[in-house]
């Protein structure tokens, strides 16, 4: 058979084409099909599309390249694909050819122009200065802590609260990095942009440092997204595994609220995540979490992810609205999740919600 046009996909071929001739059986797992109810931003259509502009069968224009990114990178299809067809890597890769031909669609290409601006502005700190840790921990002994932009510019004090942690579950110093781990420019499909992002990350984090990262997105791209585009970083040990080894130092809270655990699509489903953060509240708490009605593998997305807030932000608004009615219906109580994305979106809904890092925080005892 003759080559994809588009050559980043070739290596895609075949989870394309079981896609395309797919009955549709992960229809229903796509939370932007679903609040979009548009047949062309199910899993089918999306993946079709991609191969058909791959083979030339349509224009390489910006409406075709459009469903590229109706793909928040939850995924869902991927567990109920009887072949875990990876759709979220193939758009990402599809999204890169789509960016470098001028036709990725505005939320996406200002996302990628303001990514350099915030990144060459940042300082050390967690809320955008330096603070007196970060200028001290300089030593080879300090632990390097990659918190997460979202974090750091929408979240400052989960950022805090995070460094904090960290500190107390390790028993050393600890120094932000500095450098953002590019996740932005990944799904904007600004694939040098990516590139550059990772290996100045990667030139931050010397070999045989302590590497510790919390927002999941950020661990999975420099463990995952990192190897596939060739660049070499040691893997950074994830804040839960840290906080779930130290469980018996976890103090019980007092409070007599509800908590109701939100499954973070790159925590769970992308790291493979699920007992850990249940394990942390139910220490923390006294009882286990209430949950959603779909959960740990089949979890429905906030909408924070894939860049969908960026460019297609009324899907992502309706996407976090449903997890936050969902959980109002089911009774209430505090959201808790462990992703700066899904955390933004849902106090930008209006819905109270804490991270489980703030959480452990205020409940590690000092060794």
């Amino acid at each position: 058979m003759p080559q994809l046009r588009l050559k980043l996909l070739e290596p895609h071929r075949t989870s394309l084409e079981k896609c395309v001739y797919c009955p549709k059986l992960s229809r229903a797992a796509c939370p932007v099909s679903n609040v979009e109810a548009n047949e062309t931003v199910t899993p089918w259509g999306k993946m079709s599309m991609a191969y058909f502009a791959g083979r030339g069968d349509v224009p390489l224009d910006a409406r075709h390249a459009d469903p590229a990114w109706a793909c928040s990178a939850c995924y869902a299809c991927r567990e109920r694909c009887d072949h875990k067809n990876e759709v979220a890597t193939v758009l990402t890769d599809a999204r890169a050819e789509f960016f470098a031909r001028g036709l990725a669609p505005e939320g996406a290409k200002r996302a990628a122009e303001r990514f350099w601006a915030r990144e060459d502005g940042r300082h050390d700190g967690p809320g955008g200065e330096p603070d007196a840790r970060a200028r001290a921990a300089t030593g080879a002994a300090a632990v390097r802590v990659l918190v997460g932009c979202g974090y750091v510019r929408h979240a400052p004090g989960v950022a805090q609260d995070a460094l904090d942690a960290t500190e107390a579950l390790v028993g050393a110093p600890v120094r932000p990095v500095r450098a953002c781990c590019g996740l932005p420019l990944l799904y904007a499909g600004d694939r040098p942009g990516f590139l550059a992002a990772a290996r100045r990350l990667a030139a931050e984090v010397a070999e045989g440092e302590r590497f510790v990262a919390v927002d999941p997105g950020c661990a999975r791209a420099v463990r995952v997204e990192y190897a596939r585009a060739g660049v070499d970083v040691k893997a950074p040990e994830l804040f839960v595994d840290l906080a779930v080894a130290s469980l018996d130092r976890l103090q019980r809270s007092t409070s007599e609220r509800r908590v109701r655990y939100h499954d973070p699509c790159q925590l769970g489903r992308g790291l493979d995540r699920y007992d850990a953060p249940r394990e942390i509240l139910a220490r923390i708490t006294g009882r286990p979490p209430e949950e959603f009605i779909h959960r740990r593998e089949h979890a429905d997305c906030s909408g924070g992810g894939g860049l969908v807030p960026a460019t297609r932000p009324a899907s992502s608004a309706a996407m976090a609205d449903g997890r936050i009615a969902e959980h109002r219906a089911l009774g209430g109580g505090l959201l808790v999740t462990h992703c700066a994305q899904s955390l933004r979106r849902f106090r930008s809904r209006g819905e109270p919600a804490e991270d489980l890092a703030s959480l452990v925080a205020r409940a590690v005892a000092p060794r």
